[in-house]
């Protein structure tokens, strides 16, 4: 009994690990979202506060 508890348990987390890898429909748009300048994520349709700032 507590080897098909432990196996069913193991299979379990095999499908979670599977689904883990899989890429999701709206993880291409956020990475879109990001500046390629310093990383950050840009909300709304303005520029990135990073260009904001005077270089130094």
């Amino acid at each position: 009994m507590l080897v098909k508890i432990v196996t069913f348990f193991l299979i379990g987390m095999a499908v979670l690990a599977m689904f883990g890898r899989l890429r999701l429909p709206g993880q291409r748009k956020l990475e879109a979202r990001k500046c390629p300048k310093c990383g950050a994520y840009r909300i709304g349709k303005g520029p990135c506060p990073c260009k904001d700032k005077k270089s130094s």
